[in-house]
């Protein structure tokens, strides 16, 4: 690497050392945040700003020809998320977010792929990142009372594990709960310890797709004889790549007219002021547009800046870390194997059939129906006329042991099929009406004697309209 290049800043730092020492370029920022701030100075002083790993959509919109992302936009996965939930039939999704440019960079694109497949957003779930855990259990207390039961998360790691911790302790991560990560949590799952991994139990996630290959075995065996204790996760692969890329690009430009224009301070009032402008820099940006090698992470090349993505993993957490349970492509979709691909989009009898086995939260393999009325909720309350005459249809028996009434006949049956098809849970109980049929029940929801928050469903045969 150049001496006059750049490793790993942040905004203050870049600043002086590209007016003070002129460097060549920047590799670096870390977060989104700091990102924001060194494209704008980036691109006055024409000096490359490649990052590893701020990954927030909003950042494109800045329009910057010296910024480059040697990593993938968030919004890339949102089609695989997609995917996932249309593939289970779940109708409503509730996203969890951290509150800043990060977090909030996803939700447009995201928003935009679940209204192309009919799935409501009825709510959402924004953290801030300074949040106290006593902050996130009022978030959480408030997402049980709500019937939604698939979440997608975008937190970061250290805000992520206490987030589901207090989930686990709030009772989140039980059976009939979706939880759907993006891969800012998957791909750092192996960074994890034992204790985070534990509170996430169940979850399935999005994460990056880096296929195996000699150069990259080899390095990790490098990297664990001189780091036992550290592992390397792809944030580290994509931070080799990155600056393999800058070496390349400064090899292919050659060291000839390294000099600095200083600006006219008169011209520049911003705290900008004084910040050169390099002569080097347009010759940088054009080797390093074109670039491209196999590096530890996969192929690397810049389109329009940025990495593309190609495939992602699916991962369900079970055990000791992630499970990879299938891929997504976008020419194909779903596919359990990334080297055995589908012929095309077909539609598939079942989801088994696109995915591997998966063990949901509460460590059941039943798929959750997405959707059912809180446990602190009213339980749906079903009138049923227990003085009718087709008794095939509606009988009512009385239950000499519990005293309860025990309701059977083809309606009652007919109407059980359908709860069950119905693809989401609802609580009910049968409520024996003993003061007269179809019309006088109708009269009493009208008049409101029952509980106006209860609805009363009449339960009769649909192939006779005679009283039951």
């Amino acid at each position: 690497m150049h001496n006059k290049t750049l490793l790993g800043v942040d905004f203050v730092t870049a600043l002086d050392l590209i007016t003070n020492k002129e460097v060549k370029a920047i590799l670096g920022p870390w977060t989104s945040m700091q990102a924001q701030f060194m494209i704008e100075m980036g691109q006055k002083s024409q000096v490359p700003i490649v990052t590893y790993s701020a990954t927030s959509p909003s950042l494109a919109s800045i329009r910057s020809q010296y910024f480059f992302r040697a990593t993938y936009d968030d919004s890339s996965q949102v089609h695989a998320i997609k995917e996932i939930i249309k593939l289970f039939g779940w109708r409503e999704v509730a996203p969890v977010y951290v509150d800043d440019t990060f977090g909030e960079g996803i939700m447009p694109r995201l928003t935009d792929v679940l209204q192309e497949i009919n799935v409501r957003i009825p709510y959402r779930t924004v953290i801030s990142p300074n949040a106290t855990d006593d902050e996130i259990s009022v978030e959480l207390l408030r997402m049980m009372t709500l019937p939604t039961r698939v979440f997608v998360v975008h937190l970061v790691e250290l805000l992520a594990s206490r987030f589901f911790a207090k989930a686990t302790e709030i009772g989140l991560m039980k059976q009939g709960y979706v939880w759907i990560l993006t891969n800012t949590i998957t791909d750092v799952l192996s960074i994890m310890n034992e204790t985070e991994i534990e509170t996430m139990q169940g979850v399935l996630g999005v994460k990056t797709y880096v296929p195996r290959s000699k150069e990259l075995e080899n390095f990790r065996s490098r990297w664990t004889k001189r780091f036992p204790i550290s592992d390397l996760n792809v944030y580290g692969l994509w931070a080799y790549d990155a600056t393999t890329a800058l070496a390349l690009a400064i090899e292919e430009a050659g060291t000839s007219n390294l000099t600095f224009v200083k600006m006219d301070a008169k011209r520049n009032v911003s705290e900008l002021q004084g910040l050169g402008v390099s002569q080097y820099g347009p010759k940088l940006l054009q080797t390093l547009s074109r670039v491209r090698f196999q590096g530890l992470a996969g192929d690397f090349q810049f389109i329009n800046g940025e990495l593309q993505p190609s495939v992602f993993e699916i991962v369900n957490v079970n055990g000791q870390g992630g499970r990879t349970i299938g891929f997504w492509m976008k020419e194909y979709g779903l596919f359990k194997n990334v080297d055995q691909k589908p012929a095309s989009k077909t539609t598939f009898s079942s989801w088994q059939d696109r995915l591997r086995p998966i063990i949901w939260p509460g460590d059941t393999t039943s798929v959750p129906k997405g959707w059912e009325i809180p446990t602190n909720g009213k339980r749906l309350q079903i009138g049923v006329p227990v003085n009718n005459t087709f008794q095939q249809f509606v009988k009512a028996t009385r239950d000499p042991i519990t005293n309860s009434t025990i309701f059977s006949g083809f309606s009652i049956d007919y109407f059980e099929a359908v709860i069950q098809a119905i693809p989401y849970d609802i609580s009910y109980d049968f409520i024996p009406f003993q003061d007269g049929g179809y019309d006088a029940l109708v009269y009493q929801v009208y008049l409101g004697v029952r509980d106006t928050d209860h609805l009363f469903f009449f339960i009769c045969s649909i192939f006779t309209k005679m009283g039951c």
